[in-house]
């Protein structure tokens, strides 16, 4: 019988989440960019005066009003692709340092996607036709949404989080003919045929 006498090399660990600093900046930044939108004159809350958790009618006043919406799930989409970008661009970032990098660009499109020149390309170039921004409520929601996608990410393998993002974009585009695909497509190249197809034509 022979012993073998051999030093084992350690790797570290990756923290399971991220650290309690890096969670007190991500809800820093959530929070500033909920302070940013209302200096912008973003309503708080719908202005029918009341929250609910779920809205389901797209072609409303109160889409992106609530807390949720058909739209949540694009955000979640969101985050699976900053947890894969940054898997791939931060490799020797902490998560906590990646999720940070998340919520601030995810908080940065909220206050994009709220400003003047956005709202009116939602509205000439999509079937966006009663949308005049989010409440701050909803866009400090869909910021949450990305954290939520950005976590599940981390947690699946890598041909699940593809799988459950084509899922999700087909189930939108069945339920309410619109989804982040055609969402970007829409905004940067409109096509008359989508925009027939999305009217119900």
């Amino acid at each position: 019988m022979r012993s073998v006498d051999h030093e084992t090399a350690v790797e570290p660990v990756t923290p399971a989440w991220p650290s309690r600093k890096s969670l007190a900046t991500a809800v820093a930044i959530v929070a500033a960019a909920g302070l940013t939108l209302f200096a912008m004159g973003r309503v708080p809350i719908c202005k029918c005066g009341y929250v609910k958790l779920w809205h389901g009618v797209v072609a409303s006043a109160e889409n992106s009003q609530h807390l949720s919406d058909w739209y949540t799930f694009s955000h979640i989409i969101h985050g699976f692709a900053f947890y894969g970008v940054a898997w791939l661009l931060l490799r020797r970032a902490s998560i906590g340092a990646r999720l940070i990098a998340a919520v601030a660009v995810e908080s940065g499109w909220e206050i994009l996607e709220n400003t003047d020149f956005i709202i009116n390309r939602y509205r000439e170039a999509t079937i966006s036709l009663d949308y005049y921004g989010d409440s701050v409520i909803n866009s400090v929601s869909d910021i949450v949404s990305m954290i939520v996608g950005f976590h599940i990410a981390r947690a699946l393998q890598v041909r699940w989080t593809i799988g459950l993002t084509i899922a999700m974009e087909l189930f939108l585009a069945y339920m309410i003919r619109d989804n982040l695909a055609l969402n970007i497509l829409m905004l940067i190249h409109p096509l008359d045929a989508v925009r027939r197809w999305q009217a119900g034509g």
